[in-house]
């Protein structure tokens, strides 16, 4: 399973910006995606571990995190992103 992180076309940006927001402090914690999960980092840096490695990302990333995804979070700087499952 492969995270995906790019950097979003105008019309993401335009789309994302209708989806909820949430945040987080600095932190670690473990994670499970029982659905596709994209969204727009606003804020913050995080780096993400899966059995298959590990992705980072910041503000202005778009990233999409597969269903059935299994991975451990590490919030390095307080994040925020519009988010949407799907």
């Amino acid at each position: 399973m492969t995270i995906e992180v790019r950097k979003p076309t105008e019309e993401e940006r335009k789309k994302a910006s209708s989806w909820p927001i949430w945040t987080k402090e600095a932190s670690c914690f473990p994670w499970r995606y029982d659905m596709t999960e994209t969204c727009l980092i606003l804020e913050g840096e995080v780096t993400v571990k899966t059995a298959q490695g590990t992705v980072s990302f910041k503000a202005g990333d778009w990233v999409v995190f597969p269903s059935g995804l299994e991975c451990v979070w590490t919030v390095k700087k307080p994040a925020r992103k519009h988010y949407h499952f799907g």
